[in-house]
């Protein structure tokens, strides 16, 4: 159990460093190194890679961490990592030789609204794979309880590298086609320094041998392709198809702005659900719906209460925020609104995917995600021509919202168990009054000092009345616990 908790902590501390190291480059160095354009060509060369990376992946870093531990023999364990290595290339190798015969048809489709991102068609194809066998190679080490170091190259190598890179920009060490080369560069350097790493921890001896239930490690793996797709689709596709559709590109640096300055939100969850899939799994392997039923409750308001707070911070300085970033991004308001209720509603379900991944049901997590996939490409071709990004972010909305209810109410069905409670519509009833009370007022110094004070503020009053309400039990705790009441 010490070696769980060491990682978990570390792993913890450096996701977070990372997502801070992510949010200075997003908010002020791209925003202000790099001209829209070529801001919003990066987000979706990116944006473009990871759609692509669960097919270059073919579900290998899945079926790595499933399966690795039931091969026992060493010839067994080399023959499966055997075929790891190289299952990917079923779809790698076709997909080059269909890049290189449609390459004029394909850069032709993504300069019909755009000129400039039909010529760098080759940099998607190798950021998919560079991010492909990087996600290979962490599952490597993960499989030998070997995270931390594959951690720190997952949330802080490269965006660390690419701060470099964009002082560089600014420097004029660097023009913005060098930039991006540099940026492609960086992936499959991250991803060649993991491969060494992972070889460390287990070198590879390779061993062609017929492998016990490979037809359901490749059955397994095709699962996992549609799932890691569907997945990827839902965070990226918005952005993705912002670049396709609208004829200014830089829509998607704005977009992109506004989006991850709403995906805070979501934070708390990544951080819990760690906690929360272990807890579930044993309570449904014990069949104990009475305390499956108490977490899912408790996980509902503890995500709400503390998701809640950073929606109230995020929501009620926005205004502020947007005065230091360049103006041409504070366009961004009702993306940020919509986007950030819809993370709210997505941790107001607790562990419901917990539940979903770990019961009976789980193949139903896939048809629910395909179902949100193709009603969110669905909704942002209606609503992405007639608004831009304010449609895209409609779309997503509605998107979120109707599968979050599917989820929902299966849950509801099979099982007789919900999340919510009194304390639920407390807590809905606080962030609205606090959220009308404070939007429309503001310090008058310089933004910076603003959003300090007004963040102190709110701290105190929510917290105050988190307490004094006792919403959450398991939150007043803590805050008993910290302040030593």
């Amino acid at each position: 159990m010490g070696i769980v908790l060491n990682q978990s902590f570390k792993n913890t501390i450096s996701t977070y460093l990372g997502f801070g190291i992510g949010a200075i480059n997003t908010l002020f160095l791209y925003t202000n190194f790099l001209t829209d354009t070529y801001y919003g060509l990066v987000a979706f060369l990116l944006s473009a890679a990871n759609i692509m990376m669960p097919f270059m992946a073919f579900g290998v870093h899945n079926a790595i961490i499933k399966y690795y531990s039931t091969f026992k023999t060493k010839n067994s364990v080399n023959s499966f990592l055997t075929l790891m290595l190289f299952l990917p290339f079923v779809f790698i190798i076709p997909a080059t030789i269909v890049g290189w015969l449609s390459y004029e048809s394909l850069s032709s489709l993504l300069s019909k609204e755009n000129n400039i991102a039909g010529n760098y068609l080759w940099y998607i194809f190798i950021l998919a794979v560079a991010m492909a066998y990087f996600e290979i190679f962490f599952a490597w080490s993960k499989v030998q309880l070997k995270t931390v170091f594959g951690n720190v190259m997952k949330e802080i190598f490269h965006r660390v590298a690419i701060m470099i890179l964009l002082f560089s920009v600014y420097l004029e060490w660097l023009t913005a086609d060098q930039f991006i080369l540099a940026l492609v560069l960086v992936y499959v350097l991250r991803m060649v320094i993991m491969k060494l790493y992972a070889y460390t921890v287990r070198f590879p001896k390779l061993k062609f041998q017929k492998i016990k239930g490979i037809s359901s490690i490749i059955k397994y793996s095709l699962l996992m392709i549609v799932a890691g797709s569907v997945a990827m689709l839902i965070l990226d596709i918005d952005k993705f198809m912002i670049g396709l559709m609208q004829e200014n590109i830089e829509e998607v640096a704005y977009y992109s702005v506004a989006i991850f300055i709403a995906t805070v939100i979501a934070v708390p969850q990544r951080s819990m659900h760690q906690i929360m899939m272990p807890l579930t799994a044993k309570y449904l392997n014990e069949k104990d719906i009475g305390s499956l039923e108490n977490l899912y409750k408790r996980s509902s308001i503890s995500l709400l209460v503390v998701s809640g707070f950073i929606f109230l911070l995020i929501i009620l300085n926005i205004n502020e925020l947007y005065k230091i970033l360049p103006e041409e991004f504070t366009g961004g308001l009702f993306v940020v609104l919509l986007v950030s209720l819809a993370k709210l509603y997505d941790n107001s379900l607790g562990n419901n995917n917990a539940i979903l991944f770990n019961s009976d049901y789980y193949k139903m997590v896939l048809f629910f995600g395909v179902l949100l996939a193709v009603l969110a490409i669905v909704l942002n071709f209606i609503f992405i021509p007639v608004y831009g990004i304010e449609g895209s972010a409609f779309a997503t909305f509605l998107a979120i919202v109707v599968y979050n209810s599917v989820k929902l109410l299966f849950v509801k069905q099979k099982l007789n168990m919900q999340p919510f409670s009194i304390a639920t519509l407390k807590i809905g009833v606080l962030l609205l009054v606090i959220a009308l009370a404070m939007f429309f007022w503001d310090f008058s110094f310089h933004p910076f000092i603003n959003i300090a004070l007004k963040s102190i503020i709110i701290v105190i009053v929510y917290f105050t009345l988190v307490l004094w309400l006792n919403i959450s039990e398991d939150i007043s705790t803590q805050i008993k616990k910290y302040l030593k009441l």
